[in-house]
């Protein structure tokens, strides 16, 4: 089923104080932190990649998921785009019918992720390997009040893919293009 999808990321300064804030605005918790390991799907030709769309295999613990996301667009500082996902039994069987597709992986990501929901909103902590994000996913009314009533302003709003903001910090590190993945594990 096809849906819109409005997000904005919120760089964390202070990981330690995000659940003690997110409790006091009555945000619940829905599911606690986990790995997702990500990985992005193209075509040789990539295609997928130069119409500003997306498709992504996400391995987790308690499931997996295909998501195919068309060009973003950004309305307001979020980021918009029209997405469908679906469960899959097993992201490794997706991603060996992907490869018999003829598609190939293009980026892989990983972070560790814990979802709130508060009201229509679904709030997410992501820990990845160039720092922590909160992201705002709902109604874009909604997503202005409760960053404002977490510290932050519309200036603060990030609409950037986690391969954008990852790029950037390569590049002004001067390092080449890899997976953005944990080293420790």
């Amino acid at each position: 089923m096809k849906k819109t999808e409005v997000e904005v990321k919120l760089r964390v300064e202070d990981p330690a104080k995000v659940p003690a804030l997110l409790r006091q605005i009555g945000a619940a918790e829905v599911h606690p932190r986990e790995l997702e390991d990500n990985q992005l799907y193209d075509f040789p030709n990539f295609s997928l990649k130069m119409n500003q769309s997306m498709l992504r295999v996400r391995v987790m613990k308690r499931e997996s998921t295909l998501t195919y996301k068309e060009a973003p667009r950004v309305e307001g500082g979020a980021k918009v785009r029209d997405e469908m996902e679906v469960v899959v039994s097993s992201g490794e069987a997706t991603a060996a019918i992907l490869s018999r597709l003829g598609m190939r992986p293009l980026f892989r990501y990983q972070k560790y992720r814990a979802v709130y929901r508060y009201s229509g909103l679904i709030i997410t902590v992501d820990e990845t390997p160039i720092g922590v994000f909160l992201e705002l996913e709902g109604p874009k009314p909604l997503i202005d009040e409760v960053a404002m009533r977490l510290g932050y302003k519309a200036s603060d709003y990030i609409a950037k893919s986690y391969l954008a903001l990852y790029q950037e910090y390569l590049k002004i590190r001067g390092l080449p293009l890899k997976d953005m993945m944990f080293e420790d594990l």
